[in-house]
């Protein structure tokens, strides 16, 4: 009887000390160290991306942003902001009601197949709401001239980047709403679009909240 019990107290004994061995390794010191290396190799990815503006942080280099006008009484959607750039379409999964400082969208596709009317219908409106915005009395944008990811969300709804094709047809009205000059805000663009990741990987891109930081700093100077 003696010899059992003192069995099961050396196993217990064993097991406890596994158990604590185990946590220190896999629960403190793996964790540090690889806290250590992604801080110490991918300062920036670690940290989540952050773009920082006027000494704050102001977003992530990931996720997009909206830039519309405050919502007015009787309207659903807020309009969009025109004097800055705008990113692709957001239709996610709905609204978080979480953080609703920002009004984040959760992240998510529409769901809706190709042929589906509730989706064509959206992509008729986004391109004929981009046509109207972007047209100003100098440079008018054709039906054809617009890219797909100018009315339709990507896979997530928070892509940051747009096509160099749609920072393009936005330039006129950036500038227009601005006082600036056409070509200096077309040079901004052409400073912020970046290549095929590895120079094949990808398309090339835009980011959007970049180009805005870079739009703000040029209308102060201005």
């Amino acid at each position: 009887m003696n010899n059992s019990v003192s069995n099961t107290a050396r196993l217990l004994g064993a097991g406890l000390r596994a158990l604590l061995v185990l946590t220190l390794v896999t629960g403190v010191i793996y964790p540090l160290v690889v806290t250590g290396i992604a801080q110490g190799l991918f300062n920036d990815k670690a940290n989540g991306s952050e773009i920082k503006a006027d000494g704050k942080v102001v977003g992530s280099s990931l996720i997009g942003q909206a830039y519309n006008l405050p919502l007015k009484k009787g309207e659903e959607t807020p309009a969009p902001d025109l004097k800055w750039f705008q990113g692709r379409p957001q239709n996610g999964l709905g609204t978080n009601s979480v953080n609703t400082q920002y009004k984040l969208i959760l992240s998510g596709a529409t769901n809706r197949s190709g042929d589906n009317e509730e989706l064509i219908q959206w992509v008729k409106d986004a391109k004929a709401a981009v046509v109207k915005d972007n047209s100003t009395p100098d440079y008018k944008v054709k039906p054809a001239e617009v890219p797909a990811d100018a009315v339709t969300s990507s896979g997530s709804g928070l892509d940051p980047a747009i096509s160099p094709q749609y920072a393009d047809i936005q330039v006129h009205r950036v500038a227009e709403k601005n006082g600036l000059p056409v070509a200096q805000v077309q040079k901004l663009v052409d400073e912020h679009t970046e290549g095929r990741t590895l120079g094949f990987m990808g398309e090339p891109r835009v980011n959007v909240l970049e180009l805005n930081i870079a739009l703000k700093d040029l209308v102060a100077k201005s």
